[in-house]
């Protein structure tokens, strides 16, 4: 049975790099929760904090790990912080992954690396550096085995 791995990320800022990560072939081999349309995300934050939350909460069940995909802004973003925290909070492997070089629809990439919004102590892949589409399997795998799963 595969791995179900949550990613964490800014959606209007960095969709365009997110779909990059999303379709490379390591990412294909695992169960990706969520990666929603941008129709489906506008519908639920206009339900409400409760409704964001109940459905980060849904789509959080059955995973093992959480990985943030860091791009310039992402630390600022309240949903990611709740699911950052929801993360730990149920003991699920978590691990940042800087997408910042990864280029975005015109071919630019960000002038510098986004502040980490992981807690210290977990790991911060950088996506181009440190060859993310070969290594994303062995991180998410570590992590979990970080996290006792």
């Amino acid at each position: 049975m595969a791995r179900k791995v949550f990613f964490s990320f800014h959606y209007t800022r960095d969709s365009w790099r997110v779909s990059k990560v999303r379709n490379s072939n390591v990412v294909g081999t695992y169960d990706k929760s969520p990666f929603y349309d941008k129709a489906e995300w506008e519908k639920i934050k206009k339900s409400g904090d409760a409704a964001v939350k109940k459905w980060i909460d849904e789509q959080l069940k059955g995973t093992s790990v959480t990985v943030v995909l860091i791009g310039k802004e992402t630390s600022s973003r309240k949903w990611v912080k709740y699911e950052i925290a929801q993360s730990i909070a149920l003991g699920k492997g978590l691990l940042g992954i800087d997408i910042t070089k990864i280029t975005d629809r015109e071919g630019n990439v960000e002038a510098g690396p986004g502040t980490n919004p992981l807690p210290a102590g977990y790991p911060v892949y950088k996506w181009n550096n440190e060859k993310g589409a070969e290594n994303l399997g062995k991180w998410i795998e570590k992590a979990a085995k970080d996290a006792g799963i």
